[in-house]
């Protein structure tokens, strides 16, 4: 009974709608069903659950945002999560980048005209399979600092590296491969990101 208020403070903190409720509570059953909850605490597969019907709706949250109003840790949300992708075999492929190009936009405050260009910038990454091994908001933060930069917009690398949860430094080298492809596809960037 407590993981599913748990589940639903979880879903209204996080402004989700009563199916994302309502899908993470069949899943926390399922996992409790399973014996999934046994070393693990309820606030973290709650979390977890919600985390997860977000992944296989392809609906962008980050496992920082989750855990920002979850009672759990980061790690005990990654764990339960993992056990519940690994036994009930959840069908959650990679996140789009530009799945969070809005949020991060309007958290960076930057012009849609900005935006639009990141979507490009989002596209080429993903077209020429670039975001390997990269985090999606890393990905699209350095798409949204590519854009800025291009339109002359005062964003720092650690803004929107802040803004993603990624390290300037992660940023920096998916910003020069955006720069490096984009180039090759006659679009005009700055080769060189600045040290900000």
């Amino acid at each position: 009974m407590y993981g599913m208020m748990e589940i639903r403070r979880l879903v209204d903190q996080l402004s989700l709608t009563d199916s994302f409720r309502d899908d993470a509570c069949v899943l926390f059953e399922a996992g409790q069903d399973a014996g999934l909850l046994h070393g693990r605490t309820i606030e973290g597969m709650a979390a977890a659950t919600v985390y997860a019907v977000c992944r296989t709706a392809d609906v962008s949250r980050m496992v920082e945002e989750v855990t920002a109003v979850a009672q759990a840790s980061s790690d005990e949300l990654t764990v339960a999560y993992a056990a519940l992708n690994q036994e009930l075999g959840l069908d959650t492929g990679p996140i789009d980048p530009r799945e969070y190009l809005p949020r991060f936009a309007d958290q960076l405050d930057l012009d849609p005209a900005i935006e639009r260009r990141a979507t490009e910038f989002a596209a080429i990454v993903v077209d020429r399979t670039l975001a390997g091994g990269r985090a999606p908001s890393g990905v699209a933060a350095a798409c949204l600092y590519t854009a800025a930069r291009e339109h002359g917009a005062d964003v720092t690398q650690q803004q929107a590296a802040d803004v993603a949860g990624v390290a300037p430094a992660t940023l920096r080298s998916t910003y020069q491969d955006i720069c490096d492809a984009a180039m090759g596809e006659g679009g005009a960037t700055t080769a060189k990101a600045d040290g900000d």
